[in-house]
């Protein structure tokens, strides 16, 4: 037996020891177990000094403190050493004892002090309550103090600090709230990047409408410069000054999320680079920068690139390019850098107007014209539409791939193709030139996250609308000018009223917190899933009226998607940032597939991936095909994606390249016969045959035959009959639709609803005479009062 187990039974008391006695036990007790927790006047004094040293600090939203499991003690190897040195806990008193303690007001206001607001103390109890009654022995600290107070040796107020330990245990923010505030202070972005700061650097705003030149002159700066990057919104802009400059005689790489074109023969870097912004590099010294649509410095969920391209570039002279609503943010910002920023305007160059008549209808529509939707559907509706009328639209989506988009767009432009009108949703805003003269708005309505994550359906901004309105007679198109309007005739006078308002000033710049940062989270809570450790990161963080933390919905949601799938912190956060469409179930479920595969060290190459896809792919029959194409697209893309974060794990990068251009081609063909799979998608809707089981499919075509055969210009049958119950109702639906396209008479639907509610009371009068049967009671069938 060892000297700490002789002295433990040494001073072994009995159960009725004064509270003298207990200290001396702890005193014996400390060199082998450590400092007891103090009792409650000496808890009051270290919560007061806990309280005064947050700071002030604002209150952190305890709601998304997620517990952790303590597991309660099973049998100890040297038995219970607290029952030997008083006597085995009386549990139902123990419990009494608990429940006194958890109703103290006194407890649950010191709980408050140390973060544990009313859901938080209540959880921490039932979990403490839950340790203490299942553990078969327990540690001898607090066997010993609830033995005490058993025998009125000791008050209740003593389980405080042992509860309080247990509270921290399940909720290990409370120990470390200081910390994790200084790590997610965002009050002073502009000192995360030394290189730039140790630099006097120049800043020019070009400011403008679109179409006034502002880009094109920060273009000619870019090209005339020893070196220079260039920051665009997106990978078409960046290809687009790839190319110009490559073509002007200047050496230019590229480098977006998915793709790295060098075109020295050596493989060398060149001095020029083109880029998406979220890929610029901060540490790289240019002579001139160039950083495009500066206003999205605003977007609720990629502001942070523009932020980050703002305050990090290490380049002699930044010149930006974007609306005059950003000019006192950039100028404000410069300032707390200490640089000043010069304003340079621009005039649109060809004049545009708004029309004082609306389209109404599509039989109006002149070459030239372009149709902006926003939705999917709208999209397919106007060009089905456009087509019965024997004309010819191009298409252009968000979700196209960028060889479709300019496909598209080149298909539109040509004076010789017999496509003169064009159907896109905003996605034409940016990065495509296009020679429009018309802009026609066929709703003013358009979905948008908000800052906070939250969906809403409103009216487009006075910005969006100016963007998009500016397409029409382009400076370098046929067209010299521009005329815009919408196609109801309701919508004119909001357009008129959008388009007239003051854009209003930009006010914050997005942030968004770094891997080094959540890394570090990680170790002050290492049991906490990445989805949660962003929420508590978000919700500790402190930023100033300059800056807004960004929407992280995006990131949480893959989080959540491959958080039982064991990875590294880093790994699994550049996972996360990896851009996916959280709509595309395709997309999504390939990007477990990765993270599983990613995870067990097994490579995904070109044999793997070319299964999961179900490669070669045939050319889309219908609609959803090429929806499922476009996803495929994606997911190729997400594969490209990750191959230059993790090359030895995505080893095919080339042959997938390849791959994704034939299926890019596959698409511009399924795009280029739009209409006729909207048509054959459209009859298969109709139909319902997707959705209908085959035995309802079959009835039903029954019904509408027999219908069609016998009911043709019946008269209406008296008032209309309750529709039965669901999921008859969903044909009944379809009834009314068959109706609305013509193929069904008013008169044929009454008829096929009084025949759906005659067999309705069939079905339910032979249920109720078999029900009766069987109980041995049998009633007179009365007759048919229908």
């Amino acid at each position: 037996m060892s000297f700490p187990r002789c002295a433990l039974l040494w001073a072994r008391l009995s159960a009725g020891r004064q509270a003298g006695h207990r200290a001396a036990i702890c005193s014996a007790l400390r060199p082998h177990f450590g400092p007891f927790p103090g009792f409650l006047g000496q808890v009051s004094v270290l919560a007061t000094t806990s309280s005064s040293a947050s700071g002030g600090s604002k209150t952190p939203n305890t709601a998304l403190f997620v517990p952790l499991s303590v597991k309660p003690q099973g049998p100890n190897a040297d038995g219970d050493v607290g029952a030997e040195l008083t006597q085995p806990l009386d549990k139902n008193k123990v419990k009494e004892i608990l429940d006194k303690f958890y109703k103290r007001k006194e407890v649950q206001k010191l709980g408050a002090d140390y973060g544990l607001d009313a859901r938080l103390f209540h959880q921490a109890f039932i979990s403490f309550r839950n340790y203490i009654m299942q553990s078969h022995s327990l540690d001898v600290d607090i066997h010993i103090v609830l033995n005490d107070i058993c025998f009125g040796a000791a008050h209740v107020d003593d389980l405080f600090p042992f509860f309080l330990r247990h509270a921290k245990q399940i909720f290990p923010v409370l120990e470390c709230k200081d910390d994790l505030r200084k790590i997610s202070d965002l009050r002073i972005p502009p000192n995360w990047y030394p290189d730039a700061r140790a630099m006097q650097r120049k800043i020019i705003f070009h400011s403008g409408p679109t179409n006034s030149g502002k880009t094109y002159h920060a273009i000619q700066k870019y090209f005339s410069a020893k070196s220079g990057v260039y920051c665009g919104p997106l990978k078409l802009l960046a290809h687009e000054i790839f190319e110009k400059s490559n073509a002007a005689g200047v050496p230019c790489d590229l480098v977006t999320g998915e793709e790295r074109v060098t075109v020295q023969p050596d493989g060398k870097q060149a001095s020029h680079v083109a880029c998406t912004v979220e890929m610029c590099s901060v540490t790289t010294p240019y002579e001139v920068a160039v950083i495009d649509e500066i206003q999205m410095i605003r977007d609720p969920a990629r502001g942070w690139a523009w932020t980050r391209a703002l305050l990090g570039l290490c380049a002699e002279e930044i010149h930006l390019c974007g609306e005059p609503a950003a000019i006192d943010l950039v100028t404000e910002l410069m300032f707390t850098t200490g640089e000043e920023v010069e304003v340079q305007d621009y005039k649109r160059l060809t004049p545009i107007s708004v029309l004082d008549r609306a389209l109404e209808s599509l039989d109006n529509l002149r070459p030239g014209d372009c149709i902006v939707c926003f939705s999917k559907n709208d999209i397919y509706s106007v060009s089905r539409q456009i087509e019965i009328r024997g004309l010819e639209s191009a298409v252009i989506y968000g979700s196209l791939p960028p060889g479709t988009k300019l496909a598209q767009a080149k298909k539109f432009n040509d004076p010789d193709d017999p496509c003169k009108i064009l159907v896109a949703t905003d996605a034409i805003g940016m990065g495509l030139n296009l020679s429009i003269r018309r802009i026609i708005f066929y709703s003013l309505i358009k979905p948008s996250i908000n800052e906070k994550g939250e969906k809403e359906i409103e009216p487009i901004t006075t910005s969006q609308a100016l963007q998009i309105a500016g397409r029409a007679g382009r400076f370098s198109s046929q067209f010299k000018e521009g005329e815009v309007t919408t196609m109801n005739r309701e919508d004119l006078s909001l357009l008129k009223e959008i388009l007239n308002r003051p854009v209003d000033p930009i006010r914050a710049a997005g942030l968004h917190p770094t891997a080094e940062q959540i890394e570090m989270f990680a170790y002050h809570l290492p049991d906490t899933t990445l989805s949660n450790l962003i929420d508590i990161f978000v919700d500790f963080s402190q930023v100033d009226g300059q800056y807004f933390v960004c929407n992280m919905d995006d990131f949480k949601f893959s989080a959540e998607l491959i958080q039982h799938i064991p990875l590294s912190l880093r790994v699994r956060y550049v996972f996360c940032t990896a851009p996916i469409n959280k709509k595309q179930p395709f997309v999504c479920s390939s990007l477990l597939q990765f993270a599983r595969q990613y995870s067990r060290n097994e490579p995904l190459t070109f044999a793997w991936l070319r299964r999961h896809i179900k490669w070669p792919l045939l050319p889309p029959k219908n609609i959803k095909d090429l929806v499922d194409l476009e996803a495929i697209h994606d997911v190729l893309d997400l594969y490209l994606w990750l191959s230059y974060r993790f090359m030895d794990m995505f080893p095919d990068a080339s042959i997938i390249r390849d791959l994704q251009k034939e299926l890019d081609a596959i698409i511009q063909d399924g795009v280029h016969n739009i209409t006729k799979l909207i048509k054959i998608s459209e009859t298969r809707k109709l139909l319902n045959l997707e959705s209908f089981p085959s035995e309802r499919q079959s009835r039903l075509s029954g019904v509408l035959r027999s219908q069609a055969r016998r009911a043709r210009g019946t008269k209406a049958l008296g008032s209309k009959a309750a529709e039965p119950p669901s999921p008859d109702a969903r044909e009944l639906s379809l009834a009314s639709r068959l109706v609305q396209q013509g193929l069904l008479t008013p008169d044929m639907l009454k008829q096929l609803e009084k025949e759906w509610m005659t067999q309705q009371i069939e079905r339910n009068r032979e249920r109720t005479e078999s029900e009766t049967h069987s109980k041995g009671t049998r009633r007179k069938k009365e007759p048919d009062s229908d």
